[in-house]
């Protein structure tokens, strides 16, 4: 495949996440020294700075912007589509660039006002390192993305709209003719789902390999661009800052590494994986805002008391500075979180999504913070407290309710939902599958759930509960009990105030309503139903999918 003529047979392109087997992929790892090495080091063409890597990777900065206007593997340019070049952001404009060797690494280093980016080559690699510190607001900077060009790798994931004309919302949500919906937004993937993201045709692989996100926010399992494509070509992102249902302020500082890696088909190395990535050989080089691994500590834990052990657990680690987290092991909930920077953190433990267990925890450079097995008091799992009937897991997520999993990647008029309407009865033995993810004021509210109670039952007031995991327009429920007993609308809860339910996203801020129901509601007669009508409650919002509408974890009646 020599030539740019010659592009690559196009086959089927995929993510990959922490899950997937990497063996096949060493040939983009850190110890993949090429034949050819001898060939590594740097020109000057007059407009960019070209870096050939001694394997099978040149590329090209702009010595004006820092943008990457090339990058040629095995002899074929992949860079760029529509004229754009890849750069952080849509590129930064006039800026300081400059380059220097140290043995087996270049670094070429980019300055716009407060902001600074590099790029680093090592000797033998098909990988470019890349680094962005964004110190403060004064430069727009939430992204990197890498622009390549069309037709390179097939175009048929579900955040690829190449086919899909009609736009049908805020001109990022476009409709294909069969009534499938397709936009950037929809990733599937939590932050914690992956390490890399890409595209391959069997014979040649480009991935992002994605940093640690300790500057970024959201926490573990926040969801954001990871990849487009269109007519034009494809992008794949490394989010530094993403606005979009954010539910924690932007953090600043050094973001990286994060790596462009080409490959030969495979996924890239897991050496490169932000877990495992050792960069000491970026120790000296002068990069603004970085942190060895000699500057960082370690927080492990014993283990974990008190959990449900049907569901997976998270310790999550998180200050103004940084963010971090680690899965906790299943058989005793075990946990270790490396490459932590020095400083005091609200420890969280999370069920699911849902947070169970707070603390707070102080990280000191070079040292391991251990702790003692942390219990998780049983009041603090709202799973544990008895019900008369329950709709849902309380797990922080809308998983099982009807089109939860489609949400994650398609718009909510999307042809493969189910219908958003319909009510649900307890005791059925689909309650949570007929109940749907979402509720919104102008397409399902009002909703009903029938259900019987006993005479004993029937004589006392109940706890109803309500759990949500995200609102938009500041939607929340009004229940009504049997068309007699009416709730008082309740405050919103702090959430995030940009699109969330139609653009992927379910994580907000887990919320939970209560609703003191008098015995005085209830129907005495125990063959008869009664009706539990669930609202939308809210004077924000437009009109249909973006009326004011939430996301619902969990819903029960307490005994």
């Amino acid at each position: 495949m020599s030539g740019s003529v010659n592009r690559p047979v196009r086959r089927r392109t995929f993510v990959l996440g922490t899950a997937a087997a990497a063996g096949s992929a060493a040939l983009a790892g850190p110890l993949a020294e090429s034949a050819s090495a001898a060939s590594f080091g740097y020109t000057d063409d007059g407009s960019n700075y070209v870096v050939d890597t001694g394997a099978s990777l040149v590329f090209k900065v702009s010595k004006t912007n820092g943008d990457l206007t090339s990058l040629v593997y095995k002899g074929t340019e992949y860079q760029g589509y529509g004229g754009m070049n890849s750069h952080v952001e849509s590129g930064l404009g006039a800026s300081t660039v400059t380059i220097a060797q140290s043995g087996t690494t270049i670094l070429i280093s980019v300055t716009h006002g407060t902001l600074k980016h590099y790029y680093a080559a090592r000797s033998g690699e098909n990988n470019v390192y890349l680094w962005t510190n964004k110190a403060d607001t004064s430069v727009s900077a939430t992204r990197y993305i890498v622009r390549v060009k069309a037709g390179m790798f097939l175009n048929d994931e579900p955040d690829s709209y190449t086919y899909a004309p009609t736009t049908i919302e805020s001109a990022d949500v476009f409709e294909k003719s069969d009534g499938q919906t397709r936009s950037k937004h929809y990733s599937k993937h939590r932050v914690i789902d992956y390490d890399y993201i890409g595209w391959t045709t069997g014979s040649v692989g480009l991935w992002v390999v994605r940093s640690n996100h300790e500057k970024a926010s959201g926490g573990p399992f926040y969801r954001s661009l990871l990849r487009h494509q269109s007519a034009d070509g494809g992008g794949l992102y490394e989010i530094l800052y993403y606005g979009e249902n954010q539910t924690e302020a932007q953090r600043f500082g050094l973001q990286g590494p994060y790596v462009i890696a080409m490959t030969d088909g495979g996924a890239p190395s897991s050496a490169l994986y932000h877990a495992n990535l050792t960069t000491s050989w970026a120790d000296s080089l002068g990069i603004s805002g970085y942190t060895s691994a000699s500057g960082r500590g370690r927080v492990a834990g014993v283990g974990i008391t008190g959990r449900d052990t049907a569901y997976a657990y998270t310790v999550g680690l998180a200050n103004s500075a940084a963010q971090y987290w680690g899965s906790a092991r299943a058989s005793d909930g075990y946990f270790s979180v490396t490459g932590v920077l020095p400083g005091t953190y609200t420890l969280t433990v999370f069920k699911g999504e849902l947070a169970v267990y707070t603390g707070s925890v102080t990280v000191t450079a070079g040292g391991t913070t251990t702790l003692n097995s942390i219990a998780i008091p049983s009041s603090n799992d709202p799973s544990n407290a008895s019900a008369i009937w329950r709709i849902g897991n309380w797990d922080g997520t809308p998983g099982g309710f009807k089109n939860a999993d489609l949400m994650t990647y398609a718009h909510p008029s999307d042809v493969r939902a189910a219908s958003w309407t319909g009510n649900v009865v307890i005791g059925s033995g689909t309650e949570t599958s007929a109940f749907p993810c979402y509720l919104w004021k102008d397409v399902n509210s009002g909703l009903i759930v029938y259900f019987k109670l006993t005479a004993a039952q029937a004589a006392a007031a109940h706890t109803l509960r309500i759990g949500v995991t995200t609102a938009y327009a500041n939607g929340r429920p009004q229940i009504v009990v049997n068309d007699t007993w009416t709730s008082a609308v309740p405050s919103p809860p702090t959430q995030p105030s940009t699109r969330s339910l139609t653009v992927g996203s379910y994580r907000g801020n887990n919320y939970t309503f209560t609703y003191s129901v008098p015995a005085s509601a209830w129907l005495t007669d125990t063959s008869a139903y009664n009706t539990l009508k669930i609202y939308v409650a809210s004077g924000s919002g437009t009109t249909s999918f973006l009326s004011a509408g939430t996301s619902v974890d969990a819903i029960d009646l307490l005994a």
